[in-house]
């Protein structure tokens, strides 16, 4: 059963303050921090996994051109700060961005993202405008890895404003 609270196109997303894990540190986050900007917030399975590492070094990868982008770049899964820490600082020590660690599972619900029967998140990836509004969401199965690379073009052609064809890239034209 959907649930009722899960936000869709064009909503604005309810606030919500979290623990994350962020270069190194243990720091508290709060969405609404992030109003005028631009954010990016994907989610993955689980730390210690296969897919989810190629994931989050491509969103490493990508960051500074969503920074150029004014947007904020925010993992998340349902694991805990001292998971994220074990694997990141191990595994991963090129990811600067902030990942959330949802273990009451609030933020995976507000997206529509937890497998309830897990209480592990899909692979979601969401772009929230600088008001917070929600403009983009693609949810896909566990074992399906995403394209970081149309998410920077899907983000690029919701800062354009027109009306962007498919496979539109910046400098081409708007319909």
């Amino acid at each position: 059963m959907e649930n009722q609270n899960t936000i869709s196109i064009g909503q604005k997303a309810p606030d919500f303050e979290t623990d994350t894990y962020e270069n190194g540190e243990f720091k508290k986050f709060k969405l609404s921090n992030n109003n005028g900007k631009w954010t990016v917030l994907f989610f993955y399975p689980l730390d210690f996994t296969f897919i989810c590492p190629t994931e989050i070094n491509a969103f490493a990868k990508h960051e500074s051109r969503f920074n150029e982008l004014g947007a904020q770049v925010i993992g998340a899964s349902t694991d805990s700060v001292h998971s994220h820490k074990a694997w990141f600082q191990r595994d991963l020590p090129e990811v600067k961005f902030p990942i959330i660690a949802d273990t009451t599972h609030k933020v995976s619900r507000i997206f529509g993202v937890l497998k309830e029967d897990e209480g592990i998140a899909y692979r979601g990836t969401f772009i929230l405008d600088p008001e917070g509004v929600l403009r983009y969401s693609v949810i896909s199965d566990l074992d399906v890895g995403r394209s970081v690379e149309e998410t920077v073009r899907a983000l690029e052609a919701l800062k354009n404003g027109g009306l962007c064809p498919v496979e539109w890239k910046p400098g081409e034209e708007t319909l």
